[in-house]
């Protein structure tokens, strides 16, 4: 038991992370062969018209093209169909950009919005056929306006106009509405994501993190949804609020409507004027928010924007764009750990200027803080390695009879002062921390093409030459070597086979997570090896005198 200390670390810590994702993570149900539906999102009061197929249906193709985006926007519903980001590669093909928003090859992921009103005229909804001044358009200042028109209705004008920045991915979504009927003109704006339950590109079963819709209200907090709990209408969330965001969140990246950007008002009149669906239809799912929008008087006009985030889950950006927005980084039940971690990760890499070197300088910094609990196990380690020969010997002197072999084997404990258990405990303490570490690097998008040294341009990606993992194989071999062996054979060979077994999934493991593991390791290796060292001299010095 006490030689498996440091391998039962790191098994230990694998395990949890992997029998979590295997069976507690929240898993995309498989998307319905049938043709599925679209998802109704507006209240019984203002219904919008019934469900659609999945292959939505398309329109004129407006194109915009900015710094960070290559847009796309069809003039059916004025739906958002396809999201480029220019900033980030494929996960699949490095040499394409990472295409967020799609309706190509099977796939549904748009951004969609409309309006309803329980009384005439019938206002434009995702249905509605708009119509565009060009169908292609290209950002050269700092702003850009896209502006649809949907048909006059009984005197009604409804506009709905895009708005992109330079150097931002948030897209402001305005309606403009003119009403130029003889009554007042009340409406409900509803703005949603619709997704498919697909596993996003990149994706594995050591890598999974949680795909699906969240929402946040100062009230609730952060609250995510499982496409399971969705469809099987489980999902618990706060319905009503005059804040927050609802989104649909994936590994590295995040789409959300927000109700109250950073240093801007509330679009919601009051705590009963928006609210929030989680809905799903056939294998399609629908993450929205409604807004009531006052009543707009005869002869009168208003506006009413709500933004759109859709973009990567950079911490930095996201904490200047909605309150909350940073939770969409999702860790999971070691929040409380990884959440810190996460922040002196940035606040290093903001010194340095590399996040490799950063990653390096952050497992100095816990090793340090956990030294004097590394070094106890340690010690308890090396004294027990120590007694190695004598316990030989009790084996030869009491041969089967595992009684007297035990109880001659704690008394030898008792007069060394060896607890068996200390080299346990210290570690066990650090697990949590260790897990939560493993989650702020795998959900740290700002790793994604991040240059480290040489060949390694990547850290979010596998090493491409293996040598980071072959390096991490070797230094878990190397460890079982500082650790005292076990009396038996078969498990000696098996602490051998062990570091190398659990090594070869490092081969599939980002850059990143391998390199904090290796320099961990290196660290550990050479602390332990220091204090054995140590003892051994202590244990000299005592038979010399």
């Amino acid at each position: 038991m006490d030689s498996k200390r440091l391998i039962l670390f790191i098994a230990l810590s694998l395990g949890i992370i992997l029998l979590w994702d295997q069976y507690f993570a929240p898993k995309a149900p498989p998307v319905a062969a049938t043709q599925p539906q679209v998802a109704q999102v507006a209240p019984q009061a203002a219904s919008t018209p019934g469900a659609e197929a999945a292959k939505l249906a398309s329109g004129q193709r407006v194109k915009v093209s900015t710094d960070l985006f290559d847009a796309q926007i069809d003039t059916v519903g004025g739906d958002l169909r396809e999201l480029t980001l220019k900033q980030f590669d494929s996960a699949n093909d490095e040499k394409k950009p990472f295409e967020l928003f799609t309706d190509k090859g099977g796939r549904v992921y748009v951004a969609q919005t409309g309006l309803v009103s329980g009384t005439e005229p019938a206002l434009p909804t995702h249905k509605t056929v708009f119509s565009a001044e060009k169908t292609a358009y290209t950002l050269n200042g700092d702003s850009l306006e896209v502006r649809l028109s949907a048909p006059e209705a009984n005197g009604v004008k409804v506009d709905k106009v895009y708005v992109f920045r330079k150097g931002s991915y948030r897209v402001d979504v305005r309606y403009d509405i003119v009403n130029g009927s003889a009554k007042p003109l009340a409406t409900t704006a509803y703005y949603r994501l619709l997704r498919d339950g697909e596993t996003p590109e990149g994706e594995s079963r050591l890598t999974y993190t949680f795909t699906g819709p969240a929402v946040y209200t100062q009230e609730g907090k952060f609250q995510k949804a499982s496409f399971e709990d969705v469809a099987k209408g489980k999902a618990d969330y706060v319905k009503n609020a005059d804040n927050g965001w609802v989104a649909m969140v994936q590994h590295y990246f995040v789409s959300a409507w927000l109700l109250k950007p950073e240093g801007s008002a509330s679009v919601c009149a009051n705590d009963k004027a928006c609210r929030f669906e989680l809905k799903e239809n056939a294998g399609l799912y629908s993450a929205a928010t409604l807004v009531d929008v006052p009543a707009v008087a005869p002869g009168t006009s208003k506006s009413l924007t709500v933004p759109l985030y859709a973009g990567p889950e950079e911490y930095n950006t996201l904490v200047k764009t909605a309150e909350g927005l940073e939770l969409t980084k999702d860790y999971g039940w070691v929040h409380i750990f990884a959440s810190p971690l996460f922040w002196l990760l940035t606040k290093l890499h903001a010194l340095i200027g590399n996040w490799g070197w950063a990653i390096v300088l952050l497992t100095l910094i816990v090793k340090g803080v956990f030294y004097p609990l590394n070094a106890a196990s340690y010690r308890s380690m090396a004294k027990m390695k120590a007694l190695a020969p004598r316990l030989e010997r009790l084996k030869e002197q009491f041969g089967d009879d595992r009684m007297k072999m035990q109880q001659a084997t704690m008394e030898m404990y008792k007069v060394e002062k060896i607890n068996p258990l200390g080299g346990c405990l210290p570690i066990l303490v650090q697990i949590p921390v260790f897990i939560g570490l493993y989650w702020s690097l795998l959900a740290s998008v700002e790793l994604r093409q991040a240059d480290w040294i040489l060949w390694i341009n990547d850290l979010a990606r596998p090493d491409p030459y293996y040598v980071l993992p072959a390096l991490m194989a070797i230094t878990m071999y190397l460890q079982t070597f500082l650790n005292p062996p076990p009396a038996d054979p078969v498990q000696a060979k098996m602490m051998k086979i062990m570091p190398i077994a659990f090594s070869v999934m490092f081969f599939f493991f980002a850059s990143g997570l391998v390199l904090y593991w290796l320099v961990n390791n290196v660290l550990s290796i050479a602390q332990q090896w220091h204090v054995n060292r140590s003892i051994e001299r202590s244990r000299k010095a005592a038979l010399q005198s």
